[in-house]
This record gives C-alpha cells, structure tokens and sequence, in this order.
C-alpha cells in the first residue's frame, strides 16, 4: 500500500511551513513585547558613579575606576524632554563607551524625571542652566582641567548659553549635536516659524503655558507628530520583522527608549520660558535671554565650538543649526556634517562611525594630542544648506497638513482677535494695549504721570523686566521697592509735591529710579544738563532743591539750594560737606506724613524742565504730564514697540528724545528699556547683542561712531529693527540705512511749544519728521518772514510777529517747498511767557508757534528746516544753516557738516558765513568737490568759508556750534584745513597754512 506523503513533500509546503513558523514566532515574540514592552536583552550597562545630588541635577562620571591620567574631560548635557540615559541606551551606540574607548573623561548631567523629583515641575530653564553651571564648576575642580561641553538638541543650547553666562570660564570648547541657534530658520514641518510664534505669543497669553507640565507620553507624541513619515516607517519595519528576534535586539533598548521609557515630564514654568525666550522671541540668535537678572548674549562666546549638524535633521535644520556662527562671531566655529536625522547624530550606526570618532579626534587635537579631524570644516567654509529635502518633506505632508496648521492659527487668531487682534494682543498684552489707547484720550484731570504708569505695570507683573543695565536687569517689583524707598527717604528731606527738583545725573539706572520717585511724589524733575552751566539752568527751572549721582557733586555749595546726592558707589568719605547722602538714609525710620498719596498729580501738570541751547541761547522746554503721555503713545506706535521689544538708549536720559521717546515709549509699550553704559562702539555692540536691542533711540549725531567706523564682529545679523530718535542729519541717515538694513529710521519730532508730535514711521523720506501722529494736535506751516527772525532771542512773542497774513488778517498757509512756521493748535502753554495767537486762521481759534521752520512737500509731509533763532544774518540778508551743512553733506566723503556765523565788526555787525565739515575716516576733501557741491545754493548763501575740522559735539551728540563760533573766522592750522571762497563766487581756494 503506497504511503501518505508527507507535509514537506506536498506542493508549495515549504512556503507554508515557513509562513507558519513566521506566524508562531511572531505570536511568540508579541507575547513578550505585550508582556514586558519590549524584549529583555543581556546588554549592560556603562558602569558610573553619582559623584554628587542636588536640587536639579545629579552628576555621574562613567567609568569611574579607570580613568586614564591626565585624560581630557568631557561633560554630557541631555535635552529635558528624555533621560540622561540617552548617552548609554545600549552598547552599540553609547556615547559614553565610545568616548571612554578614546581615553576620555566622561561625566553627564542627569536632570532626572522631573514628575518624580520634588518641585520638579516648577523648574524653569534658568533652573537647568545655573545646574549645569555649577556642575562646571564641580567637574573642573574634581579634575583641575577645562572641560569640554557637548550637548544633544536643547542640551546645546544649555551649553551655548552657560558658556555666554561664564564668560568662557573653566570650559575648553563646545559640541553641540542638532542644536538650533535661530528660530525663525526653515522648518522642516509645515508650519512657518511665524505661525508657530503666533502659536506660541497665544498660548503664553492663555495663561496656562506656566501652570501645566506636559506629560513624557505627550512630548513622545508631539516630537513624532512633527515626523510621522519617519515614525510611520521605523514602525512598519519593526513590524515587518518582529518574527526575527535575533534581528531586532541589537536596537531594541534604542526602540524602547524612543517608544515610551526615554521620555520624561516636561515642567510648565520650563515649556513657558522656552516659548516665551525662543519662540517668541529669537532670544539665541538676537540676545536678550536672562538668567536670574543677568542677561546673557551668545556674542560673548569666545571658545571653539564644534556643531555636529543633521543634513537630514527636520527637527532643528541646517539653517537654524548653522546660525551658531552668526550668534557667536568672536568662536572660532568647525562643522560636521552627518547625513542622518535628529536622534541618529547621537544615536545611530553613523554615529557610532562618524560622529563619536570624530568627536574623540577633536577633543585629542584640543589637548594638543593630535590633528584637527580631517572631516570637520571651518564653519565660514560651509556652503548653505541645500532646502530639496524639506521641500520634499512639506510635498509628503501635502496641502491638508497645511491647512490644518493654517486653521489652527485662524481659529486662535479669530478667538483672541474678537478683543483687539491676535497679533497685538498676544504680543503686547491685553492690559498694556488697553493702557496704550487711553493715552491718547487724556483729559486735563486725568490722573496720569510716569510714577503712575510704573506702578501700573509692577501691579500687572512685578517680574517683567523694567530696565536693563551692564549686563543686569531690574524687574518691575523690584524697581517699585526701590522706588519707593526714594520717595520715603524724600519726605524725610522734606521734600513735597509741587517743588521743582532739579537732578544732574549721568545717564544711569540711579537716575531712572530718581525720575520715577520724583514722579511718584508729586514734584517737577528738572533735568540739568552734566555738561551745561549749571546756574543758568537752576535759575531758569527755578530749581528749589538739588539732586546728583556722586560724579556731579557740585564742588561747592549752590547758593542756598539743599543737595542731596542718591546712588551707589558714593564714597561717604569724600563727599563735601554741604551733601546729604540719601543712601545713608534708613527709609523704613521715616516717618511718612499723613498727607501723602503716591502718583497725585494730572495730566495737565509740570512733569519735567529740559534744556536746549547753551550759553545765553540756553532756554527751558516745559513737558506736562499729558505731553509726556502723548509722546509715550506716539512713540510706541510710530516705532512699532510692543512688550516683546527692547529699547536701547544711546541718548542721554536728560535728552528729550530718551525721555519723550525711547524711555516713554518703552514704559506705556510694556518693553525694556535698556541703558547705554558708554558710547564707545565696542561697547555698543556688545550691549545692542546682550540686550537683544530691537529699538535704538538716537539723538543728531549719537550714530556716528558706528556707522562710519569698520564693520564690528557683533554687527552682522544684528536684531536692531528701528533706530528711533530726532535731529539725525541727512547724510548720516542714508549710511544709517543702507549699513543697517533691513532696519529702518523713524524720525520723530516734538514741539518746544505746543503739543506737536510727528514722526516718519516708514523712514522711507530721508530727513522728513512724517505727519502728526493720531490723538495729536494739528499743525500747520504759515507763511514766515525770515529777516524778522529773533535771531537768538527767546521770546515767543517776537518768534510770531514774523507770521505773514492775508488782506483778511489770517495768516497764509506756506506752498510745498516753501519755508514757514509751524504752529500748533492748542489753548495755552505751561510757559508763563508764551501767549495763544488767536484767530490766526479763522475768528476764534488757538494756536501756538513753536520756533521752529519746516516745509510741507505736495504729499503733505513735513520736513524741519531750522529754529528761527538759528537764523544767519548776513549782509546779502538770513540764511538758513541747515540749507547750508545739508549742501554740504552731499559732499563725497564727508560724515558731518555745520554752518554759522562770526560776526563781523567790518560788515556793519552782519555775520560772515562758515561752514565746517569732518571727513570720513580715510577721505580727502577737494575745494572742487566743495564747489561742486554749492553751486546748487544762490550766491548768498554760499559759505565765505570752510574748514574741515573734527567737529566738536555736545552730550546730546550735537554739533557745538558755540565752539567753533569762538574761533572766529577760520584760520589753517595744523589738522585744520580751510577754503575761502573766491572773488568770482563760484570756486574755492586753499588758504596757505602760516
């Protein structure tokens, strides 16, 4: 009887035999992946020691028991979404065993799993970043070298920003492994960066971004939701090949890691201050970010940097990688280029071959033990990154990934919209752009003062930021404390509301803190000038009372005038007798009279005395507090300011454009305000990058410095977005804007008399103040007789006796292009002296002249021209000196111009014309070239002479006229060039020097 045949003899039986064991195995092996989550490997671990315990982090050195001598140290930071075991996952692709393989040193920090730790939800990233500073230390002093610093995704940003925070101290150099530096780089998810700032501005604004702690399974999901191609592809081979355990287990620890294990809680506070310092705002490339109150710039890097970059990384791309070497322009900045994602740059097969290798040959060349590795390349020498594989991946995702980003951004956008404006608001804060409006409807009882706005903002949030100094900051609780302190320690003095208290200080946050407590009293802050005559200025503000810093102690007494001096760094030993130290003042001993209310005064009330002019031309400028308000509005909204900016004073607080623009602007705005420490350049660029300066108040000539000397290290990708300011000479803004661009010049202008503010938002005219900004009186430009100009006088009656009017008494509104008067309507002024004109252009009106000469161009923007009382009075009859030094900054190669005049007893008291020019570094100045340039004015108003000469500046950054006034008419002299023009009047000799 024939026998059956067997299974394995049937047709096709070996195909379903192994079909059926691939089966079984697979049930076998999803058994153990149901039962214990993955499969259990005999892999072990890196053996390590946890050197030390604290609040925040624990500190482990690997292979404590063989530790090479004299072996370079190396310090790991992770990211605070995983594990610090992320740098020994298994043996084939720890970092920790591959370095210690090269002879390194090797210790990580490990932030733990926050959810389990105590407080570890209300960490902050300050938290993490002082951690791994102090962990720095510990290393160095445990080893006694330098430690090398490398980091994987936000772990290197935490060492870019401690390396900032120290100066460079204790660390040899810094790997970082897909780290982003920019983020308003390409994404590689489709979302542009701007949507994700929306996002992120509307989120914060909800409130709830500092109160919930995203769980690890939510961050898991959220980072593979950014790659689901990715993800969706290592899970189907994964699936596609469970039935093969012996396949799997070399990545399985690594699976399990990135599947669930790996990933720990987020803290709120964390999440909220990263959204607010790098996606909101731009804080790692453009500066700004602060730990504790110190403020902190990448620009202070000094150190190597190695940065490991993810040709294929779609989480932190190339660009926003590569920004390091924009961030960082002093380091010295190597690049690697991995062709892999995000994880595998630390934690795949290349890495294991490329990246580890290569690190460990840095490190060596580091310590003088080898060859800078043959595959890193300097980081100017890279060429961009190539956008084909993000282009691909948002071709992937499609347009229905995009629409859903898109309706995500509307829905937010229209539900917060519904109030004022998702932009604004979530920018600028609900409160702050309810605060800004009011401002422009102040009535003359209205409560209203910088004290008030001051305390306004510590109400809302004592820990924003008020102002930031060096590299400090002082936030609003702490500010108001200081504040108040001042204003008790006032009453003890006897000091009360209504005095006119005169303050000479150098631009300094002591003399913010004066102003502001001076305010707060109720009294009138009268800003003396360091550098002007101080009798005069007491005298015309009427000063009853005397406050200074220690550098401007008056040697002597002022007459009878108590002085009191207020900051720190007074020697008690060396200041005179007649000075009262504030300082030495215990506030808490005062006894505060009964009568005393903060912030009492109204808009209609004297806030501050400037001064203009100097010598017998010096005169007072009166800001009520309603002006002051009306200018905090109109700056912010002419320059753009909203509470995520920085303003960055390079004028003096006793300037009227620091006190009218940059500092009002930036108290109803919600934005910092910071103050230049010193007009040096170096110091300039330094600061504009620790303080993330988005705004830069100028005054006249303040720029100049920096714009016509070489280009600085911290200048390229700076994040100045408006330079804001008044009186910036014409030729000076053109190489203002064209060396900084895309940043753009707002002009602003405030009226002496009157309320009048223009300013030129768009600065796309060169030299025009714009038009009156919204809630602001009217102006207009009436027909002006020049040769009936006061000519230096200050009296504002004879300033209007010059008005030309019609056959109908009215005055006759000047053409386009013709020089007239600006007037301002308005019922009175604080002034006792100036008087309204009435019915000046129909029966019943009020309005004030404010000295000041402009033009209306057929668009309806208006240019300032001159004071009247700057007018030239020359034989051939008044010349307009801007007219002149504007012709001559025309001139190729010259930085700044002026023009004045000498008298001149032999021309029947007239005034001889001069200009005066300063060259650019480098530049040589020609008579033709001068004659060239004149020949576009009438003969009369053609300087008789010109001298190139470094033109002498006041504090303001003003040309000091008065000076080269007093050398009479100019003579060659050493460095001093001078031409005269000749009798044809058309060129210009060289005089002979003597």
């Amino acid at each position: 009887m024939p026998s059956l045949p067997s299974l394995d003899d049937l047709p096709g039986a070996s195909s379903v035999l192994g079909l059926l064991r691939r089966v079984g195995a697979t049930a076998v092996n999803a058994t153990d992946v149901l039962a214990h989550g993955g499969f259990v490997t005999d892999e072990q671990y890196s053996p390590y020691e946890v050197v030390s315990t604290h609040r925040v982090h624990k500190l482990r050195r690997y292979f404590p028991d063989d530790v090479p001598p004299d072996a370079p140290v190396m310090l790991l930071v992770h990211a605070l979404m995983i594990s610090g075991d992320v740098w020994d996952i298994s043996p084939d692709t720890s970092a920790v065993a591959a370095l210690h393989g090269m002879g390194i040193d090797v210790w990580t920090i490990d932030f733990g799993w926050p959810e389990r730790e105590p407080g570890g939800l209300e960490r902050t990233l300050t938290d993490h970043a002082l951690a791994l500073s102090d962990a720095v230390d510990e290393v160095s002093a445990a080893t006694g070298r330098d430690v090398v610093l490398g980091g994987q995704s936000q772990g290197g940003m935490f060492c870019y920003q401690v390396a900032a925070y120290r100066r460079g101290a204790n660390i040899d150099s810094l790997i970082t492994f897909g780290s982003p530096v920019d983020t308003r780089a390409p994404m590689g998810v489709p979302m542009s960066p701007e949507n994700a700032a929306v996002l992120a501005r509307a989120y914060l604004a909800s409130g709830l971004a500092r109160r919930i702690s995203i769980p690890g399974w939510a961050m898991r999901a959220a980072t593979q939701m950014l790659t689901p191609i990715g993800v969706a592809q290592g899970k189907a081979q994964w699936y596609a090949n469970l039935h093969d355990r012996e396949r799997l287990l070399p990545r399985e620890r690594l699976r399990m890691y990135l599947d669930g294990q790996g990933w720990t809680a987020y803290a709120g506070p964390a999440f909220a201050e990263l959204l607010e310092q790098f996606m909101v705002h731009n804080r790692m490339l453009e500066g700004g970010f602060v730990f504790r109150d110190r403020l902190v710039s990448l620009a202070d890097i000094d150190v190597p940097i190695l940065t490991v970059v993810g040709s294929a990384d779609l989480l932190a791309t190339p660009p926003a990688v590569r920004a390091i070497r924009r961030a960082a322009p002093r380091a010295e900045v190597y690049e690697l280029n991995v062709p892999i994602g995000h994880f595998g740059i630390i934690g795949g097969a290349r890495a294991r071959k490329l990246t580890w290798p290569t690190v460990g040959g840095w490190i060596h060349w580091r310590d003088g033990q080898g060859e800078l590795p043959a595959a890193l390349v300097p980081a100017d020498r890279v060429e961009e990154w190539d956008a084909d594989a993000l282009s691909g991946i948002r071709r992937w995702f499609g347009t229905a990934a995009d629409l859903s980003v898109g309706t995500a951004v509307s829905a937010i956008s229209g539900a917060v919209g519904a109030v004022r404006g998702a932009e604004d608001l979530v920018r600028a804060g609900v409160d702050q752009l309810a605060r800004l409006g009011e401002l422009g409807d102040v009535g003359s009882e209205t409560r209203i003062s910088l004290g008030l706005l001051l305390d306004e903002a510590a109400r809302r949030d004592p820990g924003a930021i008020v102002y930031a100094f060096g590299d400090r900051v002082i936030r609003h609780g702490d500010f108001k404390r200081r504040v108040d302190s001042i204003v008790a320690v006032m009453l003890g003095l006897g000091m009360r509301p209504g005095e006119r208290i005169g303050v000479r200080m150098a631009s300094r946050p002591s003399l913010l803190s004066a102003l502001a407590a001076i305010s707060r009293l109720g009294a009138t802050a009268v800003l003396l000038r360091p550098d002007g005559e101080l009798a005069r200025e007491l005298a015309l503000g009427r000063v009853t009372r005397l406050v200074t810093d220690p550098e401007n102690v008056p040697v002597t007494a002022v007459t009878d005038l108590p002085c009191s001096v207020l900051g720190a760094g007074s020697n008690r030993d060396d200041l005179p007798g007649h000075v009262i130290d504030m300082e030495a003042i215990d506030p808490d001993r005062v006894r505060v009279p009964a009568w005393y209310r903060p912030n009492p005064r109204n808009a209609e009330d004297l806030a501050f005395v400037l001064f203009t002019g100097s010598g017998a031309g010096t005169r007072e400028m009166l800001i009520t507090n309603r002006r002051w308000a009306l200018s905090a509005r109109g700056a912010a909204e002419a320059a753009g300011l909203t509470a995520t900016d920085t303003v960055y004073s390079v004028a003096p607080l006793h300037h009227s454009s620091a006190i009218l623009h940059a500092m009002a602007g930036a108290i109803a705005s919600g934005a910092r305000l910071a103050l230049a420490s010193d007009p040096d350049p170096d110091t300039f660029w330094s600061e504009v990058r620790r303080y993330g300066a988005t705004h830069v108040s100028y005054t006249w000539t303040s720029l100049r410095a920096i714009t016509d000397r070489p280009p600085h290290a911290n200048e390229p990708d700076h994040p100045i977005r408006v330079f804001m300011g008044s009186g910036l000479p014409r030729g000076l803004w053109r190489r203002v804007a064209e060396r900084f661009a895309p940043a753009r010049v707002v002009e602003v202008y405030a009226s002496a008399e009157g309320e009048a503010i223009l300013a030129n938002p768009s600065g796309e005219k060169v030299g025009s103040v714009g038009r009156p900004l919204p809630g602001t009186p009217e102006v207009r430009v009436v027909d002006y007789a020049l040769a009936s100009g006061p000519h230096g006088s200050s009296s504002a009656g004879s300033v209007s006796r010059g008005i030309v009017t019609d056959a109908d008494g009215y005055a006759r509104p000047s053409a386009p292009g013709e020089v007239g008067l600006l007037v301002v309507r308005g019922r009175g002024s604080a002034r006792q002296d100036v008087v309204p004109l009435r019915n000046l252009v129909e029966p019943g009106d009020s309005w004030l002249a404010t000295g000041d000469l402009f033009t209306r161009d057929e668009d309806g923007d208006l240019w300032f021209v001159d004071h009247v009382r700057s007018l030239i009075t020359t034989a051939d009859g008044p010349v307009l000196p801007s007219v002149v030094s504007g012709t001559l900054e025309a001139v190729p190669g010259v930085a700044l111009a002026t023009a004045y005049g000498v008298g001149d007893d032999r021309n029947d008291g007239n005034e001889v014309l001069v200009g005066a020019v300063r060259p650019l570094p480098g530049a040589r100045i020609t008579g033709d070239a001068l004659a060239r340039a004149v020949r576009v004015l009438p003969r009369a108003q053609r300087p008789a002479f010109v001298q190139s000469v470094r033109i002498p500046t006041t504090t303001w950054a003003r040309p000091d006229v008065a000076s080269l006034r007093r050398g009479g008419v100019p003579a060659p002299r050493r460095n001093v060039t001078v031409w005269c023009l000749a009798a044809d009047g058309e060129t210009y000799e060289e005089l002979p020097r003597a």
